[in-house]
């Protein structure tokens, strides 16, 4: 942890001293650490989200829940659980917005179905506002192609079921600190 008295002491970074950017050092060690809680305080913002028969939180929960049951790997499970963990801060684009996040933590194929799977999601609504439903198509060369639209169709678009018994987040709890942890190093 940062103590409260440490500051870096330069006005401009090409003036720091190897004293300031062990600091700095600290300040993104520190927080690495609370990444966790924070994406977990964004998940159980969702619970104000009640347009749907479930909450986005639970919707979350249930689509961890089935990958989980479905054996999935410990990162996927992971990214199921937080796919939609951004919706209130990019509503448009909340997909690129947590594949953002966790770029440094996850697999490139992972990344892009997190990116994409907003698009690919519309798949199954599309027609009922006028939209295009295969417009995911354009992306059929990608690798991770199949994979998004198996996120959509097995975990994501199925995950509004009130009478399905999710797992509860003290479950993934771990699994994401797993995945989440990595030592800090300049980019």
């Amino acid at each position: 942890m940062v103590r409260d008295m440490e500051k870096m002491r330069f006005t401009r970074m090409d003036q720091g001293t190897d004293e300031d950017f062990q600091i700095l050092k600290r300040v993104h060690e520190h927080t690495l650490q609370e990444l966790p809680d924070r994406l977990f305080g964004l998940l159980r913002d969702l619970r104000k989200d009640t347009a749907y028969n479930i909450t986005r939180y639970d919707h979350c929960l249930q689509s961890a829940t089935r990958a989980l049951r479905d054996g999935k790997d410990e990162e996927y499970v992971v990214v199921a659980l937080l796919h939609d963990a951004c919706e209130t801060l990019g509503p448009f684009n909340h997909g690129e917005v947590i594949a953002g996040i966790l770029k440094p933590f996850i697999s490139r194929d992972n990344y892009w179905m997190l990116a994409q799977h907003g698009l690919f999601q519309t798949y199954f609504y599309a027609a009922h506002l006028g939209l295009d439903p295969n417009a995911r198509d354009r992306f059929k060369t990608d690798p991770a192609y199949e994979r998004t639209v198996e996120f959509c169709a097995r975990y994501d678009e199925v995950s509004f079921d009130p009478d399905y018994k999710n797992e509860p987040l003290a479950t993934f709890e771990p699994m994401a600190r797993r995945v989440l942890s990595k030592e800090w190093t300049p980019p």
